[in-house]
């Protein structure tokens, strides 16, 4: 997979909520799984533009907190498909320099699952091509929850002063501490909202709602959305910014 630097108005990082695997399969008469099979390939070919288009976080969200709640056969169909998805891809993905992550719930799947991909994570930790982050068993609403938690102990113990609390440290305490906040995040199939992903994170990215089923994203649909990002002025409730420029302290 060839690599280039990306423009200086391009998105730093792009989220993208992969919608649609099922109504793929509907209107073609095949079973669920089928969908998500295709949405596997659909993967693979947005990781490879995203390298091939200079950026350097690329997160997908590809199972959330609340598909907990799907017909038991769909989830096991969908479990199997991630172990497959590490089996097949991993060697390719650490080969092209990109780095895996994993947020969300990990310890609501199996054991074997959690192994497979703390593996995955320690072996890819030092590429730096690309940051891919999977959001697994993800629900915001939970991460910034379990944050609140975690500064209430810190507080109770002593460890934390309340009064020092502010927007950046809270972040610190995000599933995602340590990452970039999205520039652009991406929703295929026609939906048009964020369904519990990235709110913290998401306060002042740039939104595209593709038509797209998600079986059939690949690189035009990646490279249309990003030219669209770079036509959109940034103001983050402040002055103008182009998408290019560097995010204003004072807007928060």
């Amino acid at each position: 997979m060839a690599h280039r630097a990306a423009p200086s108005s391009a998105p730093r990082h792009i989220a993208i909520i992969m919608d649609g695997n099922g109504r793929w399969a509907t209107r073609r008469g095949l079973p669920r799984v089928a969908g998500h099979r295709e949405g596997a390939r659909a993967v693979r070919r947005t990781v490879e533009a995203a390298i091939e288009q200079g950026i350097g976080w690329l997160t997908l969200f590809a199972f959330s907190s609340e598909n907990w709640r799907r017909p038991a056969e769909e989830v096991t169909d969908l479990t199997g498909l991630l172990r497959h998805y590490l089996r097949s891809e991993l060697n390719e993905l650490a080969e092209a320099g990109v780095r895996l992550r994993v947020i969300g719930e990990r310890d609501r799947f199996g054991p074997a699952v959690q192994q497979e991909l703390a593996d995955a994570e320690v072996r890819t930790e030092a590429n730096t091509t690309l940051n891919l982050v999977i959001a697994l068993s993800y629900g915001a609403r939970a991460e910034i929850a379990a944050a609140a938690r975690r500064i209430a102990e810190a507080a109770k113990a002593g460890r934390l002063e309340p009064a020092s609390i502010d927007e950046a440290g809270f972040a610190a305490h995000l599933a995602t501490a340590g990452m970039p906040d999205p520039d652009l995040v991406i929703r295929t199939s026609g939906e048009q909202r964020l369904s519990n992903f990235l709110l913290w994170q998401a306060a002042y990215a740039e939104l595209i709602f593709d038509d797209v089923l998600w079986p059939d994203f690949g690189a035009a649909n990646l490279a249309g959305a990003i030219a669209e990002y770079t036509r959109r002025e940034r103001r983050f409730g402040a002055r103008p910014a182009h998408t290019g420029a560097a995010r204003p302290e004072a807007s928060r």
